[in-house]
């Protein structure tokens, strides 16, 4: 099977990535990997203090992880696998794709604002030419209808 992977983070544009890797794999017959990155700054206090943040962006991370995977299972009958990882963001998605060989393609939403597509979106894009697998930038302003007629 072909999973899609997606990233999950605090962006808005994160938001037309999961629609479009959702859909697309409930089209494909293909599955959802939501990767979520915790950066490993967030941790740098005494250690007990640090334990406790980190159980807390876990809690976090699955809170919204829910969201998005009961939108998955009721609209497009996909059952999507949450993988958190900590550490610097894109060798973290790198490492993650070399581990995981049933993942086909990486998907990544752009923001449409002045700041550009984003950071992921722009480091990626840099070391494309060398990544393993194809990967999808999804604008983040498409309409659900655009979207859905796309998939």
């Amino acid at each position: 099977m072909r999973k899609f992977l997606v990233v999950l983070d605090d962006t808005r544009e994160c938001l037309n990535a999961m629609r479009f890797a959702a859909m697309r794999a409930s089209h494909t017959g293909g599955g959802v990997t939501i990767l979520s990155i915790i950066p490993p700054d967030e941790f740098n206090h005494w250690i007990g203090v640090g334990d406790i943040m980190r159980e807390e962006a876990r809690e976090r991370i699955i809170a919204h992880f829910e969201v998005f995977a009961k939108w998955m299972r009721d609209k497009q009958h996909v059952e999507p696998e949450l993988v958190i990882r900590e550490g610097e963001p894109v060798p973290e998605i790198l490492a993650h794709v070399r581990e995981d060989p049933e993942v086909g393609v990486l998907v990544l939403g752009a923001g449409s604002g002045k700041g550009g597509p984003g950071p992921l979106v722009t480091q990626l894009t840099r070391s494309s030419g060398s990544l393993p697998i194809p990967f999808t930038i999804v604008p983040g302003d498409l309409s659900k209808e655009r979207l859905e007629a796309i998939t």
